[in-house]
């Protein structure tokens, strides 16, 4: 029992130490991988993905990619150093690629590494709607969201690898192994996930707005893409992210707030 209290304190003291702040709320988050790991190996994965992948150069659309993102990453860079946090970005490399695939999506990795797919380009409907999606994906790796979903991970494969040690019975075994894994996911890691897509609503409204990108256009990025999912998303409850009727009300509202950030640094006209 001894042998056993000291590897549940341990666990403890190690979570406690393995904290990173997020800038944006100021409150502690997990950090079970720090960045000096995470980084060097999202920047290979990044240079893999580009290496097996059509990146599109030369064009009007591949320039733009790159002026909004470099604007949004200024941007994010006058917020932090105004904010007390002066040196966030030092071990950021930013990157802006456009690849040729017709997904609706575009990412932003740990560190910066950001890729647009041509599928989004249509639902962006130019520079401004682009801005709200870099935005976005950029403030994810801002608040360190990969970092802290890696970690929650850890923690839900410890809990039940402890569960299935502690466990001897078989039946009551399998009993937690179901009711762990759909509880731990539909009740903790799902809603886990949701906060972290809201979360990167806010911060990447006030980022564009800084950057000089009309916020008001979020919410109507977003009503064009709940057309073209044609009703097809899953219920919000079972969902990695907000469902759209909440996400467009969470950034109607939000619109006027990062208007008056941005208000902060001289910005009060937009595009």
């Amino acid at each position: 029992m001894k042998l056993k209290h000291a590897f549940i304190i341990l666990g403890i003291v190690g979570l406690i130490v393995s904290c990173a702040t997020n800038p944006f709320t100021g409150k502690k988050t997990m950090a079970l991988v720090p960045n000096s790991q995470l980084f060097p190996t999202a920047f290979a994965q990044y240079d893999q993905f580009l290496s097996e992948n059509k990146v599109i150069k030369g064009t009007p659309e591949a320039a733009m990619v790159a002026r909004v993102g470099q604007k949004i990453a200024v941007a994010a860079e006058r917020w932090l150093n105004a904010n007390g946090y002066t040196g966030y970005l030092n071990d950021y490399r930013w990157e802006y690629n456009l690849v040729d695939d017709k997904a609706v999506n575009a990412w932003c990795m740990p560190g910066g590494k950001i890729v647009v797919y041509t599928g989004i380009l249509p639902i962006a409907k130019g520079e401004t709607g682009l801005a709200a999606i870099i935005g976005h994906e950029v403030a994810h790796a801002l608040a360190n969201h990969g970092q802290q979903r890696m970690s929650a991970a850890y923690v839900q494969q410890g809990v039940a690898i402890a569960g299935n040690i502690a466990i001897k019975d078989e039946q009551s075994r399998n009993a937690f192994n179901q009711y762990y894994g759909v509880g731990s996911q539909v009740g903790v890691m799902l809603p886990f996930s949701r906060s972290h897509e809201t979360e990167a609503d806010k911060i990447g409204l006030y980022i564009m707005a800084i950057a000089g990108y009309n916020p008001d256009e979020a919410a109507e990025l977003w009503k064009r893409m709940s057309a073209q999912s044609n009703g097809q998303s899953p219920p919000e409850l079972l969902s990695t992210h907000p469902s759209n009727d909440s996400r467009i009300a969470n950034l109607t509202a939000l619109a006027p707030k990062a208007k008056a950030e941005a208000a902060k640094f001289g910005v009060t006209s937009f595009r």
